[in-house]
């Protein structure tokens, strides 16, 4: 896609609104449309926000219950309760995307981001994926920064170019990844290994984890390799876009020595 053109869609994207009010959400829950997550006012009692409820549920998507006072910012927009985020992109299906880029030759290389919590640090680590060449990022369904207007204008527009999915249980993507064949790489200062020292060239997917907690310690125990980045001079620790980028770069460095398809 040119130039002009992600920068056209860049623009037009930011422009557009969430959905506002009980009927339109539905219409749009019914019609398909992507949507990032649904907020529902607590302890407001409908049957037509119930279809809504269920609906959302049957396609996996986000429903935060929020008080009243979450609405106040909508208080020109007829809401009636529910407010739908319109998702910028398209997400993708991780056990659909792995095949085809084996199939087209390529050594994949993902990036999976376990309850990143600010969009900027979302939009960081997805403009350096696609500088690095990373094929896509994996998100949770829940618990994440949203792939917002805000994280796509962080991105620089990153994210409408590289795929991302949004999946249930980060635990089962890293269990499919495993059996795929992929070094399941997690940046963590717990490893006894630095980056070096392990092998990034194969496919591989970095696990990066939250700003404050790290990687949950059930993700931990599911990844095949634990790296961590050294740290010298009285320096602890890194911001989690940081981490990222060295992570990123030092497995692209690896990946580029032994020929294997970065694009």
């Amino acid at each position: 896609m040119g130039s002009f053109f992600v920068s056209l869609r860049f623009n037009t994207i930011m422009s557009q609104s969430n959905i506002y009010g009980i009927h339109a959400v539905k219409e749009a829950l019914e019609a398909g449309t992507e949507l990032s997550k649904i907020l529902v006012q607590k302890a407001i009692q409908n049957t037509q926000i119930d279809e809504i409820i269920s609906l959302a549920r049957k396609r996996d998507l986000p429903i935060q219950y929020v008080p009243r006072e979450k609405f106040y910012s909508f208080k020109d927009k007829n809401h009636q309760g529910v407010v739908a985020y319109i998702s910028p992109i398209e997400f993708q299906s991780l056990e659909q995307l792995v095949p085809v880029l084996f199939a087209e030759g390529k050594t994949p290389y993902i990036v999976v981001l376990d309850r990143l919590t600010d969009v900027r640090n979302l939009g960081a680590i997805a403009r350096t994926a696609l500088c690095a060449g990373a094929h896509a990022l994996v998100i949770p369904q829940t618990d994440s920064a949203p792939i917002s207007h805000d994280a796509v204008k962080t991105s620089a527009g990153a994210l409408l170019k590289i795929p991302v999915c949004r999946e249930k249980h980060l635990k089962t993507s890293i269990e499919y990844l495993n059996q795929c064949g992929f070094t399941t790489l997690a940046c963590t200062e717990k490893a006894s290994k630095n980056l070096d020292q392990i092998d990034l060239s194969g496919p591989l997917a970095i696990v990066m984890g939250n700003e404050e907690t790290g990687i949950s310690p059930d993700l931990l125990k599911k990844c095949s390799e634990l790296g961590k980045i050294p740290m010298d001079f009285g320096v602890s620790s890194l911001n989690v876009s940081v981490a990222a980028g060295i992570a990123l770069y030092e497995s692209m460095i690896q990946r580029k020595l032994a020929g294997s398809d970065l694009y």
